[in-house]
């Protein structure tokens, strides 16, 4: 284990270099950062001082960007940057910024591209050797110490003495980086991209182990939520059979942690065996909104208890008791990945009575000699992760034993296995609080809540988005990047913006409480403001006042996480229909037309910007309850909405509070229905409301026409 850092009282008195015990990282607030303020290398965080050192000294930049949760970041700390002949040669002659992925999403964005450009590949612990201009002339990703040793002196002699080759390597990545974001534009979008899209996705998608591809295998649950929203639009039942074989896959894997819950980053296998154990915030988020999706169209109790058990997950490891969620678990314990969550045979016997070791063991596929292979050797280690080859209700139906009876004892077993897991020595968890993280989670949350009719996780879902409009936005409006213990900081990014509106979205339509309709409303108009490209449309990842980078990144890839346009992309088609508003429209449509080149090249390359697509090519639907909240039957109307997967509405909840006065003036089509008292539903489609409906029976029956009227 880390020995833990000095006080912030002690820190505050080092000297501006940290001292002889500290790098000047010591002063960072990322954990990451703060992993390599005692390593012998004279770290600088990125900052003016460090590049305006860099051109006094006439010194190149040693660049090295990663994340806490990074296990190749881990190795490469460990063989280089704890030693000190490394130290010695990067001191000598470079100077050294470590920079937190997490926290400068825009410098990952740019020198991943240049990463990506020279090499074919990416990937962290990102290296890169630049100018104190900011323009890199070699990347790469992970080097052992034989190479950092041979290739340090190498391009240090490169820079002193081939300056005309840096300048020659330089200027070409400029010109290839201008090239690239040319390439993006096209013809307007329409359905045909959809049609693109899933069949895309039908070639990549693996018939036996789900999911899309080989290995590694990424669990990519917003390519889920598209494939379900292909189908509510199509009826075609092979993109919903996708999505479900997918999540039972990997919910029943070694990729989900089946004694803790929670996914893990991906699988490093065909199967979802082996995980790469770190667990992400953002994955939480996504699978579980995906998972909750499904529910909502199959009623199976499978994909509700993948939601909720993901959702508890979240709440015992990754919760702030200030509001806030927590950004990460690491893979490693001990300096070894996975070694928290590997149990051996003789382990679980001595831990459960003999019977249900039998149980548990038989279940989730023990193996006398392990089924995890050491990394190195490809060799059995005797130790198992955790995995089931069916349902708990099909075995139960196969051992002839009554399911209630089985999951009771499951329950316990976990459980007993649970408490022993937790005197383990747990891997680090990286507890800064990010903003567009949190946006993911407050919309999982949220929507979890407002489905299943469950007020506490509504309330945790508040709890987040208060936290983050009190702690995480500045009194002018803006937004900043990070929190950590009692600390903000740090410029917001186009993702912070987008992701906390649509959490606030999605809060709103869960709650009726009009000040986060408000509140997203002002982020989406600060995005215009900040961040879109007037010119050629869409919006960039900077603000227009940020730090001037090699380019102005504008990315629309969907990878782990959704790309700031996507998201965008779908917060203007809402607040476009929630408002009826023209001008979000108008923004909406200059994205479309900024990127429909690159969806052109890759169909499945920006699945949730896809969603927002398909959002327009439905008639504007707007769905408007009216009456007493507290009434039975407007909270049974009210369930039967929200029960079901109708991805492309708008909800408003009218009553005789005060805050819907106030909603009436911001939005004025909603005027008419505010002297309503008797509960009523309003189904309104292209701006016209059809015959109001007043009894249960008649709007589930409306409810169900409207799911059936989308299919092609």
């Amino acid at each position: 284990m880390r020995a833990e850092l000095p006080s912030p009282e002690s820190i505050r008195q080092l000297p501006k270099d940290g001292g002889p015990n500290f790098n000047r990282l010591i002063f960072e607030s990322s954990p990451y950062l703060l992993q390599h303020a005692r390593n012998p290398i004279e770290w600088y965080p990125w900052s003016e001082e460090a590049l305006e050192i860099a051109r006094s000294e006439n010194k190149p930049i040693f660049l090295s960007i990663g994340y806490t949760t990074c296990h190749w970041c881990h190795v490469m700390e460990k063989e280089s940057f704890e030693d000190q002949e490394v130290a010695a040669l990067l001191n000598q002659h470079y100077i050294c910024i470590k920079v937190d992925r997490e926290e400068r999403p825009d410098l990952d964005n740019v020198y991943m591209s240049v990463t990506q450009m020279m090499t074919g590949r990416g990937g962290w612990p990102m290296t890169v050797i630049m100018t104190p201009q900011k323009v890199p002339f070699f990347a790469g990703t992970y080097f052992p110490k034989a190479s950092m040793i041979d290739l340090l002196p190498h391009f240090s002699k490169v820079w002193n003495q081939e300056r005309e080759k840096v300048t020659e390597i330089g200027q070409a990545i400029i010109e290839n980086l201008a090239k690239a974001k040319e390439n993006q534009a096209g013809g307007d979008l329409n359905a045909s991209y959809l049609d693109r899209c899933f069949e895309s996705l039908s070639i990549a998608y693996d018939p036996v182990y789900g999911g899309f591809g080989k290995s590694p295998k990424f669990p990519t649950p917003h390519a889920l939520s598209f494939l379900l929203r292909y189908y509510h639009r199509t009826g075609k039942t092979k993109a919903l059979e996708m999505v479900q074989h997918t999540i039972r896959e990997i919910r029943l894997s070694g990729t989900y942690d089946q004694i803790g819950w929670g996914i893990h980053r991906y699988s490093t296998d065909q199967e979802w065996l082996v995980p790469h154990f770190e667990k992400m915030l953002y994955d939480q988020a996504l699978f579980a909104i995906a998972s909750l999706e499904t529910f909502q169209i199959t009623g199976d109790s499978f994909y509700k208890d993948s939601c909720t058990d993901t959702l508890t997950y979240v709440e015992q490891k990754l919760s702030s008791s200030s509001g806030g969620f927590y950004s990460a678990e690491d893979a490693d314990s001990e300096g070894e990945e996975g070694k928290f969550y590997l149990w051996d045979k003789d382990e679980i016997l001595k831990i459960l009575h003999d019977k249900d070791a039998e149980l548990f063991c038989d279940l989730y596929q023990f193996e006398d000699q392990g089924n995890y292979l050491d990394e190195a050797t490809q060799r059995k280690t005797g130790e198992n992760i955790p995995h089931l080859k069916q349902t708990i209700a099909d075995y139960a139906e196969k051992k002839g034993i009554p399911l209630q009876e089985l999951n009771q004892r499951l329950d316990k077993i976990r459980l007993s296995l649970f408490d022993v897991r937790e005197n383990r020595i747990h891997p680090q968890r990286d507890d800064k609080v990010l903003t567009d993280w949190n946006g993911l989670m407050i919309s999982a949350f949220a929507r979890a809540g407002q489905t299943l009719g469950d007020p506490s996780y509504l309330d945790r879902a508040k709890r987040a988005a208060d936290f983050c409009l009190s702690e995480l936005r500045l009194p002018s409006g803006r937004l900043v990047k990070r929190w950590r213990l009692g600390q903000s900081g740090l410029p917001a990014h186009l993702d912070d913006y987008a992701f906390l509106a649509q959490g606030l979205l999605d809060l709103f339509e869960a709650i009726q409480q009009p000040s986060y309709l408000m509140h997203a409303h002002e982020l989406i108009d600060l995005s215009i403001e900040l961040f879109e490209d007037k010119e050629r449309g869409g919006f960039y990842l900077t603000a227009k006042d940020g730090e001037e980078l090699l380019t102005r990144p504008k990315e629309i890839y969907d990878g782990a996480i959704p790309s700031g346009n996507s998201i965008m992309a779908l917060n203007l088609v809402r607040i476009w229909q929630m408002s009826q508003d023209r001008k979000y429209f108008e923004c909406l449509s200059r994205s479309f037309s900024a990127f429909s080149g690159f969806l052109k090249a890759n169909p499945s390359g920006a699945e949730n910007f896809l969603q927002a697509l398909a959002f327009t090519l439905q008639p504007p639907q707007e769905m408007v309850l009216c009456g007493n909240t507290k009434d039975a039957d407007f909270q049974e109307f009210s369930q039967e909405i929200n029960s079901r997967f109708l991805p492309f509405k708008s909800l408003f909840h009218i009553t005789n509070a005060p805050e819907c006065l106030e909603l009436a003036k911001k939005y004025p089509h909603l005027k008419p229905f505010l002297d309503l008292k008797e509960p009523t539903l309003f189904l309104c489609k292209d701006y016209a409301c059809e015959k109001p409906a007043t009894e249960v029976g008649e709007i589930r029956n409306r409810l169900n026409d409207l799911a059936g009227s989308e299919k092609r």
